[in-house]
């Protein structure tokens, strides 16, 4: 039997609108096309399908089990060409402050080295969710814990927090420092991206001043200019050396988690093969 994808298609077409002309309407046939095919249809496999005894279509017991295995044949037939096309296109991995602080350069050779035919693409997103909510991105490295359900979320590891100061900060020489030593600072906070607001203080030790940026640019910017002193998980250290500002580790914060998400019906067939090299890295 040689039973063609347009003849499922003619099938559930026909079952969905219940008459050939809308059926041939919606598959942009005329009405004598679609009812050849479905004649094909019906002698290739030889039983009838559809009952015509009526203008509203039915199917048959045989055309309602064909109908069943058709539909699920098409929609994996879609699923295949969807893969296949996304292949054809880099891996796209967000993050909004920092990827994976010194692990990240063995991530991306080791990725580069197993996985030559699926190019990686980092994009910095300024968004809680690194563009996996608009899905712009296929993973993200995020530092706060998506709340959306239709992504997943993976701790992969604790970070200590670090103080970015103006490197001429009477506190910008000492091997460590406090939350209370920094209270009486302008704290610079990012409300889309940032990990690290006021909540980290005790409600009685929280800074009185903040300043709003936008992103970790004009964050650097603010802190380099000693407008605000920052407060950051440690992977920024690695990722954003800046003239003007040192980093210094502060060792009564709480430690930031750093999650691998992705989306819960994943949008690149290499999803759960990053997933494994970003574990293996994290694990070695």
């Amino acid at each position: 039997m040689d039973v063609e994808l347009r003849h499922l298609r003619a099938l559930v077409a026909i079952a969905d609108e219940g008459t050939v002309t809308a059926a041939a309407t919606r598959l942009h046939l005329t009405q004598p096309a679609l009812s050849r095919t479905l004649a094909q249809l019906e002698q290739r496999v030889g039983v009838r399908l559809v009952e015509r005894s009526s203008r509203h279509l039915t199917l048959t017991p045989a055309g309602r089990t064909l109908l069943e295995h058709g539909r699920a044949i098409l929609a994996h037939m879609d699923a295949a060409l969807a893969d296949t096309a996304a292949v054809s296109r880099p891996l796209r991995m967000g993050y909004n402050c920092a990827v994976l602080g010194e692990l990240t350069v063995p991530l991306l050779r080791s990725w580069r080295q197993e996985h030559p035919h699926i190019p990686l693409e980092l994009r910095r997103m300024d968004n809680r969710t690194a563009g996996l909510a608009t899905r712009e991105v296929d993973v993200a490295i995020l530092r706060v814990l998506p709340t959306d359900p239709r992504i997943h979320a993976e701790a992969l590891y604790l970070e200590e927090r670090v103080a970015a100061l103006p490197d001429d900060h009477p506190l910008a020489g000492r091997d460590a420092v406090t939350l209370a030593e920094l209270r009486v600072e302008t704290l610079a906070v990012c409300p889309e991206t940032g990990t690290a607001g006021v909540e980290l203080w005790p409600v009685e030790l929280r800074p009185s001043r903040t300043t709003e940026v936008r992103n970790v640019d004009e964050w650097l910017t603010a802190v380099s200019a000693g407008q605000a002193i920052g407060l950051a998980a440690a992977g920024t250290r690695e990722s954003h050396a800046h003239p003007g500002v040192r980093y210094v580790p502060v060792t009564d914060a709480p430690a930031a988690t750093v999650y691998l998400a992705r989306p819960a019906q994943p949008t690149h067939p290499g999803t759960d093969d990053f997933r494994e090299a970003v574990r293996a890295v994290v694990c070695a």
